[in-house]
């Protein structure tokens, strides 16, 4: 379950340990953890980005972010940010997982507005201050409603995210993802050669920021 530590979202995981030969089975997660995961193939380049320049360089794309960052807004067109390239959002937070992908200072931007070209009404956009690609004469100043889809009807009401919350997932250090259950996890306990049970240890330990950049380098990697 995600709780709140020192204003930074923290999800808490447990492990389950070989103690024989020191290494991590695999990880027990909640909905939390698998909505997370899943959010990270959505996240724009920027994002990614972004989180790997607090602890490491990132070659090329790092070299982009940084001139995007040093250039002056007066080279930047007069209906356009820095801030969108810079800090892009995903569309829809799903979760509060989500939070671990923010800063403090970055709010996640509103997206139940929409809005439309004055002239032609056929283009619609999140900004306001866009120039219409097709009459070319106005902004999309017009707001209309958004209404986001709406979740499938699983018996678990508001529930949100990617997966069911009904069961717990099974998650390997190369984020192989799948339902927990008991076959499997005798399956992986042939796969890891491990006869003795008494070797096996529960520990639990709780993901963060820093673990966020650790998989986001893994991802780049």
């Amino acid at each position: 379950m995600a709780s709140s530590s020192s204003s930074k979202e923290v999800i808490t995981l447990k492990l389950l340990v070989d103690t024989k030969n020191n290494r991590v089975l695999f990880a027990d997660a909640g909905k939390d953890f698998i909505d997370f995961l899943f959010t990270l193939l959505s996240l724009p380049i920027g994002t990614i980005v972004r989180l790997l320049t607090a602890k490491s360089m990132v070659g090329c794309l790092g070299n982009l972010y940084d001139s995007v960052d040093n250039l002056s807004n007066t080279y930047m067109q007069s209906n356009q940010s820095k801030e969108v390239l810079l800090k892009p959002k995903v569309a829809v937070r799903l979760t509060e997982a989500s939070l671990l992908l923010t800063d403090d200072d970055a709010p996640a931007p509103e997206v139940n507005k929409m809005y439309k070209c004055r002239t032609c009404a056929s283009t619609v956009s999140f900004d306001p201050k866009a120039t219409c690609p097709l009459c070319k004469k106005a902004n999309l100043s017009v707001e209309v409603t958004f209404e986001p889809s709406k979740v499938a009807n699983t018996g678990l009401s508001g529930e949100g995210g990617y997966v069911k919350g009904v069961i717990t997932y099974m998650v390997m250090d190369d984020l192989v993802v799948m339902p927990m259950s008991t076959i499997s996890g005798i399956a992986l306990l042939s796969k890891f050669n491990v006869t003795n049970v008494a070797s096996l240890e529960e520990k639990v330990v709780s993901f963060g920021m820093d673990e966020v950049i650790d998989v986001s380098l893994s991802l780049a990697a």
